[in-house]
């Protein structure tokens, strides 16, 4: 773990204490390389594609077992070609001391619904249910369960991409947030789609969607990689409400954070290290219940493979932690992450990362 302060030199020891007492404040992370435990039942995690905390402090995680290789499931090979490992189920649940406390979900036949070809978003919200997309080719709906894995409802369909002027359906929705005092969700749509979309939290109706500044989204095909570009790239990948009621969204590639009011009028943008390429800079977004003010927001990188603090005013990282590895602190394609209520922070990693981590707040 590293801290990053500001490069320029303050000669003045007064205006340097002043610097340094004021990113003391900002949040700070160790890694608890003992959470989560071994996984039950010879089980083994894919990717993760979600992961999101409930009123318990539960950590609720949304990952791929299809993404397991054969050297990684081979106890479930026909003959078996080693002792370990099955993959687990799609949803798993952890207690705070890293147990697997209920498991459910993953692909059927004749589910009823239509399970998604790869996972992605997971929410729990304040009434009892789960909500869950993907972003898989044809993942174009948004899926409600109850806790114990109960399908209740399905919004859009699997099927052909339509575009981002469609109020049925999604287009490979990469993350949820709740605004609970309005009973809507906001949707990062996200793979196919270049946009924002809000439903209703009990119909499912789609009742306002807006692109990049606000705009109405097109899917006009744009260069990658540009912070100034007129429309969001894919993936719109992460979504999140702040306390002063505004909507922080993560445009990946495009390296940036726009921020918009609920009615979905542009605000401003955040741009963050503009040359990066790849799957770009700006993956996830959360704000640490510690800071009961929201003076920063914690930012995932998993190009760099980074965790950033951001001062929020004004988009300056005043701290990092992590980089590109698989040892305890390192990461490699962090992809997904959520605070609980006690400012723990909990990261999961895709490609051939497959991990989760907890990190835990520094005083």
């Amino acid at each position: 773990m590293r801290n990053s302060w500001p490069r320029t030199f303050v000669i003045c020891g007064a205006l340097l204490l002043a610097t340094l007492s004021a990113h003391a404040q900002s949040p700070a992370f160790r890694v608890d390389p003992f959470w989560p435990k071994p996984l039950p039942n010879n089980w083994i995690l894919g990717q993760i594609g979600g992961i999101a905390t409930d009123a318990k402090d539960n950590v609720w995680v949304f990952q791929r077992p299809r993404s397991l290789t054969d050297d990684e499931k081979g106890a479930t090979l026909d003959p078996p070609r080693s002792k370990c490992c099955a993959p687990a189920p799609s949803v798993l649940v952890f207690n705070q001391a890293g147990d697997v406390v209920k498991s459910w979900g993953g692909p059927g036949d004749n589910l009823g619904y239509d399970w998604p070809l790869q996972e992605h978003g997971i929410l729990v919200d304040d009434k009892g249910f789960v909500w869950l997309s993907g972003n898989g080719k044809g993942d174009n709906m948004v899926l409600k369960f109850t806790t114990d894995g109960k399908f209740v409802k399905q919004i859009g369909k699997s099927g052909a991409l339509t575009n981002s002027a469609d109020l049925s359906q999604f287009g490979m929705v990469a993350a949820l947030a709740l605004d609970k005092a309005a009973n809507e969700i906001y949707a990062a749509d996200g793979y196919g789609n270049h946009r924002v979309a809000v439903f209703d939290g009990d119909s499912g109706e789609i009742k306002r969607v807006w692109g990049a500044y606000g705009k109405p989204p097109t899917d006009d095909a744009l260069p990658p990689y540009n912070p100034d570009s007129p429309q969001f790239a894919n993936p719109v990948h992460c979504i999140a409400l702040g306390k002063d009621g505004l909507v922080y969204v993560c445009d990946r590639s495009n390296n940036r954070v726009q921020v918009f009011r609920k009615d979905g009028s542009f605000v401003r943008q955040f741009v963050f290290d503009a040359n990066t390429k790849g799957p770009g800079s700006a993956w996830g977004l959360a704000f640490s219940p510690l800071d009961k003010t929201q003076n920063y927001f914690i930012l995932i990188d998993g190009t760099s493979n980074v965790i950033e603090t951001v001062r929020r005013r004004d988009g300056v990282v005043v701290g990092s932690y992590g980089r590109p590895g698989r040892g305890a602190g390192e990461l490699h394609w962090v992809h997904a992450a959520a605070f609980d209520s006690r400012g723990n922070f909990y990261t999961g990693e895709v490609d051939t990362g497959k991990r989760l981590q907890k990190w835990a707040p520094v005083e």
